[in-house]
C-alpha cells in the first residue's frame, strides 16, 4: 500500500488481529469489548490517515514528527490494554506454575532471595535506576536515529515494535502477574493460599523503601502496571534490541547501554517486578525476534536501504523536503 512501511503494516497488522481476537473469543472478563474493537478500528483508520496525509502534503515538524514516531506513542497503550484481555483464554493468571517452576529451578524464588541478600539503599538506587532506564533507552535511541539518520530510525522502531506487538500477544494467551503478587493483591488478583504459603511472609527492606527511584517507580506502577504482563519481559527483550541497536548505529554508547542492559535484567529480579524465567525467556525472546524482525524488514521494504556500518550523521533536512514513506 503507497506510504506504508513495515512498522505501519506490523502496528495495523497487530490492531487488526487483536480486534478480531475481541470478536471471536471475547467473554464476561470483557464487557466493554465492543467499545475496544471500533477503538482498534478507529485507531487504524487514524494511523491510515496520518500515513497518507503525511505523504501527500508538505508536512511541518509536528506532522513529520507524529508520522514517523507514532509507533512509539502507542506502546503503553497497547500495554495497558493486555491487561483487560488476558482472562479471554486462560481462566486465571498463571503466576502458581511460574513459582512452582522458580522453586524447583532455584531452591526458592530468586525475586525474594536477590533483595534479601542485597538489602542496602545504593543497591537498590542502582537497580531500581537501572530498571528506570529502560524508558530512557527506547526513548533516547529512537530520537537520535530520528535525529541523525531517517533510514536508521525507520530500521530501529520497525524492529523494536515488532518485538513489543509479539510480547503483547503473549500477555494475551499467557497471564503472569510476577512478583509483585507476593506482597498484596495485584488489581485484584491475589495467589492462592498454598502458593502464598510456598513464599512465605515477604516485605521490602526498610532501606530499600528509602531510594528515591524505589520511589519513582512505585508511581509508575500504581498508574501504568498491567497485571500479566511479566512473560516474558518485554523490559529484557526490549533493552536487549535497543543494545543490539546500540551496536550497530552508535558505537560510541554501546558498552555504556550494554553494561546497564545488563544491570537492568539484574534489576527486573531484585526489584521484584519479574521471575527470574521471565528474564530468560526475554532473552531467548530478543535472540529470535530481533533477527527475525530485521529479515521482515529487509523482506517487507525492498526498497529500504540498512547500513552495515553506523556511518556519519547525515545533515537536518530542511522541513517540507523530508522524504516520504513508502
Amino acid at each position: 500500500m503507497k506510504g506504508y512501511r513495515f512498522v505501519d503494516y506490523a502496528t495495523q497488522g497487530y490492531l487488526a488481529l487483536v480486534a478480531l481476537l475481541l470478536i471471536g473469543f471475547h467473554n464476561q472478563t470483557v464487557p466493554a469489548w465492543g467499545w475496544l474493537v471500533v477503538g482498534h478500528l478507529g485507531v487504524m483508520l487514524l494511523i491510515h490517515g496520518l500515513i497518507r496525509h503525511h505523504a501527500q502534503s508538505r508536512p511541518g515538524w509536528v506532522l513529520d514528527f507524529l508520522r514517523h514516531f507514532y509507533p512509539v506513542l502507542l506502546y503503553t497503550g497497547f500495554y495497558r490494554e493486555t491487561a483487560v484481555l488476558n482472562r479471554m483464554f486462560c481462566s486465571d493468571y498463571l503466576d502458581p506454575a511460574v513459582i512452582r517452576l522458580e522453586q524447583t529451578l532455584f531452591g526458592g524464588q530468586p525475586a525474594v532471595l536477590f533483595m534479601e541478600a542485597l538489602p542496602w539503599r545504593a543497591v537498590s538506587e542502582l537497580f531500581y535506576a537501572a530498571y528506570f532506564s529502560y524508558y530512557v533507552m527506547i526513548v533516547g535511541v529512537g530520537l537520535t536515529l530520528l535525529m541523525r539518520r531517517r533510514d536508521q530510525f525507520h530500521h530501529y522502531v520497525s524492529v523494536i515494535s515488532f518485538v513489543f506487538y509479539l510480547c503483547y500477544l503473549t500477555y494475551i494467551f499467557l497471564p503472569v502477574t510476577g512478583p509483585r503478587a507476593f506482597l498484596r493483591e495485584v488489581r485484584g488478583y491475589r495467589l492462592p493460599a498454598e502458593v502464598q504459603a510456598m513464599v512465605g511472609s515477604v516485605a521490602y527492606p526498610p532501606a530499600v523503601t528509602k531510594a528515591w527511584f524505589f520511589q519513582v517507580m512505585a508511581l509508575i506502577y500504581d498508574i501504568f502496571e498491567a497485571p500479566g504482563a511479566a512473560l516474558p519481559s518485554s523490559h529484557v527483550a526490549v533493552a536487549v534490541a535497543t543494545a543490539w541497536f546500540s551496536f550497530r548505529y552508535l558505537p560510541r554508547i554501546r558498552f555504556v547501554h550494554l553494561a546497564t542492559v545488563c544491570l537492568l535484567c539484574l534489576s527486573t529480579v531484585y526489584c521484584r517486578y519479574h521471575y527470574a524465567v521471565d528474564v530468560l525467556a526475554g532473552l531467548l525472546t530478543a535472540a529470535v525476534l530481533v533477527p527475525l524482525g530485521n529479515w521482515l524488514y529487509q523482506r517487507c521494504s525492498p526498497s529500504a536501504q540498512v547500513p552495515t556500518e553506523p556511518g556519519p550523521p547525515q545533515p537536518p533536512v530542511p522541513v517540507g523536503t523530508l522524504e516520504r514513506a513508502g
